[in-house]
């Protein structure tokens, strides 16, 4: 994952918080333009990581769903990971064959 990706990521958990970039960055103790030029494509830079997990903290995102492939589905991956781990083998062997099909 590049830099820029990393920034995009941030801007959509921030998004999903329903959080402004201002807010969020006082609410992790920066100055209140610290998100703003974090995600500009002109400044952009990356956080520490002791501000990564405060980002991710206050927008309520762990950051294995940060780094998830898809940071869109991760939710219904985890959702299909949790019911597969409570499968027995005969569910399991029936999932796998309708998603072979």
């Amino acid at each position: 994952m590049d830099k820029q990706e990393i920034i995009t990521r941030i801007k959509i958990i921030r998004n999903r918080a329903n959080l402004s970039a201002r807010s969020l960055s006082i609410a992790i103790g920066m100055n209140e333009w610290y998100i703003s030029r974090l995600e500009s494509k002109k400044q952009g830079f990356l956080p520490s990581m002791e501000v990564f997990l405060k980002i991710m903290e206050e927008c309520g995102c762990t950051p294995q769903e940060f780094f998830h492939y898809d940071i869109t589905q991760y939710k219904k991956d985890e959702e299909i990971i949790n019911l597969l781990q409570k499968a027995n083998d005969e569910k399991k062997s029936a999932i796998i064959s309708l998603l072979k099909n």
